[in-house]
């Protein structure tokens, strides 16, 4: 009898749209690799450290610009982006207000934040009730890419409320 082909879930942004709510899954044979980069801080600013290696992500997230971040902390569960996912970013330089983005802080502190321009700078909004946002200058910060969707390769949690 065959093996099962192993499948994984993932959340998938269309262009214009936030990320979706419900979850599809992807067969393997579906799956392309794209660079894993590195960490990135869903909760306090941590320092940038790159790091090698590829991650199998759903081919249908896959651009010529996009790359892999692994979510350390709890700032964006209420995007249903968890602590241990992975994300799938497409580089690039600015955010809309409102869109999820990958931002380096005084060119040392990764991020990933809500981001929203404001009068007197720049907010970056956890989507977490339970965390504040952090206020920062414009020239302070560098967005370094947008999320595309989330790779999760075991069962997700359970929202609270």
């Amino acid at each position: 009898m065959p093996m099962p082909t192993p499948s994984i879930q993932y959340l998938y942004r269309r262009p214009n749209l936030p990320i979706a709510t419900s979850w599809d899954s992807v067969e393997a044979t579906d799956l392309t690799e794209i660079p894993l980069l590195g960490d990135v801080s869903a909760g306090l600013p941590i320092e940038a450290c790159p790091s090698g290696g590829t991650i199998r992500a759903p081919a249908c997230m896959v651009r010529r610009n996009t790359y892999a971040l692994r979510v350390r902390g709890d700032s964006m569960i209420d995007c249903n982006i968890f602590d241990g996912d992975v994300i799938i970013i497409e580089r690039q330089e600015s955010a809309e207000n409102g869109e999820t983005a990958v931002v380096l802080i005084n060119q040392q502190e990764v991020t990933l934040k809500k981001l929203y321009i404001e009068k007197n700078g720049v907010r970056l909004q956890p989507a977490n009730e339970n965390m504040a946002p952090i206020y920062l200058k414009n020239s302070d910060i560098q967005v370094l890419g947008m999320v595309m969707g989330v790779v999760r390769q075991q069962e997700r949690p359970e929202l609270t409320h």
